[in-house]
C-alpha cells in the first residue's frame, strides 16, 4: 500500500491497523519501503482490517485516509443433487440459483442448458436476475426440457463455479391454458448514489408472455434512462437527486395485469463546499478554520491536529500563539465514504518588511479615485502612516488611510501627482516604501447606445464611442444583462470593430429572442472605465404555454387547462392542441378541439373525437403574427373512459379442418379499438337452411381463429358466420356475414385389388383400384422393409386422386417389402388396404465387361469383350447394352445384343464414346468405356499403315 507526503524536512512514516501501530520486523510479514507498506504472504486471520499511514516531521503530522484489506473468495456449490422441476406447458417456472458463500457481494449470473458452454440468452420469455441469480421462464414450452445449471462468476477474483444440474420437465397439456401476468421479480426500495448508475429488475410469469412497462409515479422517467430490449431491466445512468421517487413496473397480457411499486432514494458521497488551506497568521491575531461538506446523509465533520483527534467543536482562535502552529486535518464522513482536507497553520512574528511587496507606481484618472496599497509582511499587524514628499498626510474628505494601510484619494487632480511613502511599525521594528502617482485625462462616452426594437431574425447595430487619454489604450466590452459577451465564441450573432479605436459599435446579427435585454457598453483604459446602456427588444413567436393539465374526461373527450407563456412582445393570436396516444408512440398530431379555433386569450379547450379507453398525453402550442412557438411540456398521462366497441372484426372466413369440425377465422380488432377491458369476441353461426343461430365466446383479444368440434356437424355443409366484439361495457356490431363449409369426412373405404411387382433391384411398381367416394384428394402409399424395419419407420409416397399407380424408388436389392395404400383428404386418412408383399430383384452385375479387342473394318470398328460372370448375390445376365454417343453428351444410339462383340461406325469427325454394360432383371451393371477419335480412314493405305492408324485413333478408357 502506497504512502507519500510532501514535507520539509522529509517525513518519516508509520502505519496503523484498526487503531494499533503496525510492527515492522525483518523476519515478519510486514516491511516498509519508503512510506509504502508491503505485506508478504498475507493471512486472512492476521492481516484483515483497515490501515492508515501517518507521515510526520518536526513541524507536525498528518494521517492518510483508511485503506481496507479484504480477502475475496467464492466457494463451490453444494454437492447435493437438485430436485427436478415439473411444470405444465404454458405455466411459468422459477429455477433457484442459491449462490454459495462469497466475498465481495458483487456476482454475475448465467444459466447453462445441458452442457458447457451452452448459455441461455435472456429474452422476453426468459430472465436471469443479477440480484438473486434465479432463472425465470414466463411460460414453459416443450423446447425448455433439459438440465439447467446456475453459472456464477465473481469479477473481482476472476473465478466461476456452477451448480448441480436441475432437470426441468414440461408436462404436456392440451389445450394449453392461459394465465394472467404475475410479477415474480420485484425491485425493492433502493438507494442509489449520486452520479452512479443503477438497474431496477422486474419480470412476470404468464401466458401469453406479459409485456413489461416502466413508469415514474410522481413524474416522467429520467431522460438518461434505458429499458432493456426484453423490458425486464430499467437502467438509470448518472443518477441525480431529482431522479428520486416512486417507480412502477406494469406487466400486461390478454388475461390480466399486475404491477409493483418501490421507492428510489438518492444519496451522495461527501463533497467539499469549503475546505481549509495552508496559511501563515500573525501571532496574537484571530483566525477561524472552516470546513463545510455537502452529501446525503449530511456528513459529520471531525478534526485532527498532527494526526491526533482535536476535540474542538469550532476551530476559532482568539489570540494565536506559537503552540497553535501545526498540521490540521478535517474529515467529513457519512456512511458512503470520507473526505480528508489537510492544511498547515504557521504562526509568525516579524518586523515589517517591504522586500516582496513594495509600494507601486499608480496611474489615476482626473476627477476619479485611486488607491495605493501598502502590504508589508509584519507580525503582529503594524500601524500605518503616509506622506507626500515630506508632507505627512492625514485623513480628510479627499484623502483616507484604510485599516489595512491602503491610501485612497478621491476627485484626483493634476496637483496630486508626486511621490508617496508608506510607513509601517510594530513592536518588532519599522520600515517604509515609496511609490508615485501620475494623473491622466478621464475617459468619457461620446456616443451612447440607443434603445432598439427588432423582429427575431433581423439585425441591429448598437453604437458606442468614447474619448480617452491619448497615452492610454482603450477597450470596449459589451455585456447583456450583466453577462460579458464573448464576441469571438458567439460570432454567429455578434460582430464589432477592432479594439484600439474610439468606436465600439456592436452589430447583432440574426437576433433571436434570447438576445433581447439590457446591453451595457464599457469603455475602459488601464486607469478608468465608463459605462452606457440601452434596451433591445426582440419580438418573436410566443414561448411555450405552461402547466397543461386535465380538468375532466369522458370516453371521447378530455378538457384541458393551461397557463399563458411569454408572448415575446407580440400578442398571442391562437393555440393549437396536440396529442399522442400509447399506440402512436412518439408521434404528435393535431387534436380536434372544441371550439375548433382556440383564440389567443383562451386558457382552456376540449380535445374531442378521441378513442375510448386509450392513454393520451397532450401539449399546447401558441402562435402569433410572427410564427408558432415551442410546444409546452406534455400533460400528465390520462386514460379516456371505456365505451362499447364500434369496430367489428373483418375478413371473416374459415372452413376445412378435420372431420366433424367447423373452422371460423377472422382478422382480430386492433388494440386501439378495444374501447374497454375484458375485450373478446362473440361468434354466431348457423347452417344456411336453419333459422337458429348458435353463439360462442372467445375471451382472447388477439385470437383470430375458432374451431368447433361437434360430432353432430354434418360434413361439407354450408354455414353462415358473423363475429362481433365485446368488452366490459357491452357488445359491438356484427361483422358482414360470411359463408363457409364444415370439414368433409375422411374417406371411409380402403383401396382394394392392390397389386405390385419389382421392376429392378431398386424399383417396384404398385397399383390399386380407386375407391368410389368423391371426397378423395389423393392416396398415400406406405412401404417398409421386413424384418429390418418396423412399420413406424415406413416411407410414404403421396399421389393425386387422378392416379391409381406409382413407382417406388430407392429400394434395397434382394429384399422383402410390405406395401399398404390408403386414401386421404383434408379431414384425414381413410382405412388402409391389406398389406401386399414385394420382393426386389438381386443387384445387377457389379463388374464391368472387360474389353478384349477393337478392329477397324473399312468404315466399321469391331469392339469385343469377355463374358461377365455375376456373383452369387447378383442377378443373372440377359444380355448387353452398348451406348454409342458423342463425347460430352449423355444421349446417343443404344444397342442390345446377346453377343460379346459389336460393330459401330468409325466417326469421321469429333470424338465419340462407346459404353458397354451387362443387364438383367436386377437392372444395368457396371460400365466399361472406350473412346474413338474421329478423322476418317485412308482406303488406299497398306494394312500396316491402317493398323498404326487404328492404334492412334482408338483409346481404351476403362
Amino acid at each position: 500500500m502506497s504512502c507519500r507526503a510532501r514535507a520539509d524536512p522529509p517525513a518519516t512514516y508509520k502505519w496503523i491497523l484498526d487503531g494499533s501501530d503496525v510492527v515492522v520486523e525483518a523476519s515478519g510479514h510486514y516491511s516498509l519501503v519508503g512510506g509504502n507498506l508491503v505485506i508478504g504472504n498475507p493471512l486472512r486471520d492476521k492481516h484483515l482490517g483497515k490501515y492508515a499511514c501517518v507521515a510526520s516531521n518536526r513541524l507536525g503530522a498528518v494521517i492518510s485516509r483508511e485503506a481496507s484489506v479484504q480477502f475475496g473468495y467464492l466457494d463451490f456449490f453444494s454437492s447435493e443433487e437438485r430436485e427436478a422441476v415439473h411444470v405444465k406447458e404454458g405455466q411459468g417456472a422459477v429455477l433457484l440459483c442459491a449462490s454459495p458463500p462469497h466475498y465481495p457481494a458483487e456476482l454475475s449470473f448465467r444459466w447453462m442448458l445441458n452442457e458447457f458452454p451452452t448459455f441461455i440468452l435472456p429474452d422476453t420469455r426468459r430472465f436471469v436476475s443479477q440480484i438473486t441469480g434465479n432463472l425465470y421462464i414466463s411460460k414453459v414450452d416443450r423446447s425448455d426440457s433439459g438440465n439447467y445449471s446456475c453459472f456464477v462468476t465473481s469479477p473481482s477474483i476472476s473465478k466461476s463455479v456452477f451448480s448441480k444440474f436441475i432437470p426441468l420437465v414440461p408436462l404436456a397439456e392440451r389445450p394449453i391454458r392461459k394465465y394472467p401476468a404475475d410479477i415474480k421479480v420485484k425491485f425493492p426500495d433502493t438507494t442509489a448514489l449520486l452520479g452512479h448508475n443503477i438497474t431496477l429488475e422486474c419480470f412476470a410469469l404468464g401466458n401469453p408472455i406479459p409485456e413489461i412497462r416502466w413508469k415514474k409515479v410522481d413524474g416522467e422517467l429520467p431522460p438518461s434512462h434505458e429499458v432493456s430490449k426484453a423490458g425486464a431491466n430499467l437502467c438509470l445512468f448518472n443518477v441525480q437527486y431529482e431522479d428520486a421517487g416512486t417507480y412502477k413496473c406494469e406487466a400486461i397480457n390478454s388475461k390480466g395485469k399486475d404491477y409493483h411499486t418501490a421507492h428510489l432514494s438518492v444519496e451522495a458521497f461527501p463533497e467539499w463546499s469549503e475546505r481549509i488551506n495552508s496559511t501563515e497568521r500573525d501571532i496574537s491575531s484571530d483566525y477561524t478554520m472552516s470546513c463545510v461538506a455537502s452529501g446525503k446523509p449530511r456528513p459529520h465533520v471531525r478534526w485532527l491536529k498532527n494526526g491526533r483527534p482535536y476535540h474542538k467543536k469550532e476551530m476559532r482562535f482568539g489570540s494565536l500563539t506559537f503552540d497553535d502552529s501545526g498540521m490540521y486535518q478535517c474529515i467529513a464522513e457519512n456512511r458512503h465514504g470520507a473526505l480528508h482536507a489537510n492544511a498547515e497553520l504557521r504562526v509568525i512574528e516579524c518586523a515589517p518588511t517591504f522586500q516582496h511587496s513594495p509600494v507601486q507606481t499608480v496611474l489615476g484618472a482626473k476627477n476619479g479615485r485611486v488607491v495605493m496599497e501598502c502590504r508589508p509582511k509584519a507580525a503582529p499587524k503594524p500601524s500605518f502612516s503616509w506622506s507626500k514628499g515630506t508632507e505627512l498626510l492625514s485623513n480628510s474628505t479627499r484623502v483616507f488611510v484604510w485599516e489595512d494601510g491602503s491610501l485612497e484619494i478621491r476627485n484626483v487632480t493634476r496637483a496630486d501627482e508626486g511621490n508617496y511613502t508608506c510607513f509601517a511599525e510594530n513592536d518588532q521594528g519599522k520600515a517604509n516604501s515609496t511609490g508615485s502617482l501620475s494623473v491622466t485625462d478621464a475617459t468619457r462616452i461620446t456616443l451612447a447606445p440607443s434603445n432598439a426594437d427588432v423582429t427575431a431574425g433581423d439585425s441591429v447595430a448598437l453604437q458606442c464611442a468614447a474619448s480617452h487619454d491619448p497615452s492610454l489604450d482603450i477597450t470596449f466590452v459589451w455585456s447583456l444583462d450583466g453577462r460579458v459577451i464573448d464576441v469571438h465564441r458567439e460570432r454567429q450573432h455578434y460582430e464589432r470593430a477592432a479594439n484600439g479605436s474610439s468606436n465600439g459599435e456592436l452589430l447583432i446579427k440574426n437576433a433571436q429572442l434570447q438576445h433581447g435585454g439590457r446591453y451595457a457598453c464599457v469603455a475602459q483604459t488601464p486607469v478608468d472605465n465608463v459605462t452606457a446602456a440601452a434596451l433591445l427588444v426582440v419580438r418573436g413567436p410566443p414561448g411555450p404555454p405552461g402547466g397543461v393539465r386535465v380538468a375532466n374526461k369522458t370516453d371521447k373527450s378530455v378538457s384541458l387547462q393551461w397557463s399563458r407563456g411569454a408572448d415575446n412582445h407580440s400578442p398571442i393570436s391562437k393555440y393549437t392542441v396536440q396529442c399522442r396516444d400509447s399506440f402512436s408512440k412518439d408521434v404528435w398530431k393535431d387534436a380536434t378541439t372544441s371550439p375548433v379555433e382556440v383564440e389567443g386569450n383562451a386558457e382552456t379547450a376540449t380535445a374531442v373525437d378521441l378513442f375510448p379507453w386509450t392513454e393520451y398525453e397532450f401539449r399546447v402550442i401558441a402562435g402569433n403574427t410572427l410564427g408558432t412557438g415551442e410546444p409546452s411540456a406534455p400533460s400528465p398521462k390520462v386514460q379516456t373512459e371505456a365505451a362499447v366497441p364500434v369496430v367489428a372484426p373483418s375478413d371473416i372466413g374459415g372452413g376445412g379442418g378435420t372431420s366433424r369440425e367447423l373452422t371460423i377465422t377472422w382478422k382480430p380488432v386492433q388494440p386501439q379499438y378495444y374501447y374497454g377491458s375484458n375485450f373478446g369476441y362473440i361468434i354466431a353461426f348457423r347452417q344456411s337452411d336453419s333459422l337458429e343461430w348458435r353463439k360462442v365466446i372467445v375471451g382472447d383479444p388477439q385470437a383470430g381463429r375458432y374451431v368447433l368440434k361437434d360430432a353432430s356437424i354434418p360434413p361439407s355443409t354450408e354455414f353462415q358466420v358473423k363475429v362481433k366484439a365485446f368488452n366490459s361495457r357491452g357488445e359491438g356490431p356484427y361483422s358482414l356475414m360470411a359463408y363457409i363449409y364444415s370439414a368433409q369426412d375422411a374417406p371411409s373405404e380402403a383401396p382394394n385389388s392392390l397389386d405390385g411387382r419389382a421392376i429392378s433391384a431398386t424399383e417396384a411398381f404398385v397399383g390399386w383400384l380407386s375407391i368410389s367416394q368423391s371426397n378423395v384428394e389423393g392416396y398415400q402409399v406406405k412401404y417398409w422393409r421386413t424384418p429390418e424395419d418396423s412399420e413406424d419407420g415406413a416411407r410414404r409416397v403421396a399421389v393425386s386422386s387422378r392416379e391409381n399407380q406409382t413407382k417406388l424408388e430407392g429400394l434395397k436389392p434382394n429384399s422383402h417389402y410390405l406395401v399398404q395404400v390408403r386414401a386421404f383428404n383434408a379431414a384425414g386418412y381413410g382405412p388402409s388396404s391389406p398389406v401386399f408383399p414385394i420382393f426386389t430383384k438381386k443387384s445387377p452385375p457389379s463388374r464391368p465387361p472387360k474389353i478384349t479387342g477393337k478392329k477397324l473394318k473399312g468404315k466399321k470398328v469391331t469392339i469385343a469383350w469377355e463374358q461377365v460372370e455375376p456373383f452369387a448375390n447378383e442377378s443373372s445376365i440377359d444380355g448387353y447394352k452398348v451406348l454409342y454417343r458423342p463425347q460430352g453428351q449423355s444421349i446417343g444410339k443404344l444397342y442390345f445384343t446377346n453377343k460379346r462383340s459389336i460393330d459401330v461406325t468409325m466417326p469421321t469427325a469429333g470424338d465419340y464414346v462407346v459404353e458397354v454394360r451387362a443387364y438383367g432383371e436386377g437392372g444395368d451393371g457396371a460400365v466399361a468405356r472406350i473412346s474413338l477419335i474421329g478423322g476418317g480412314v485412308m482406303a488406299a493405305q497398306p494394312l500396316s499403315l491402317l493398323s498404326l492408324l487404328l492404334v492412334a485413333l482408338l483409346r481404351l478408357d476403362l
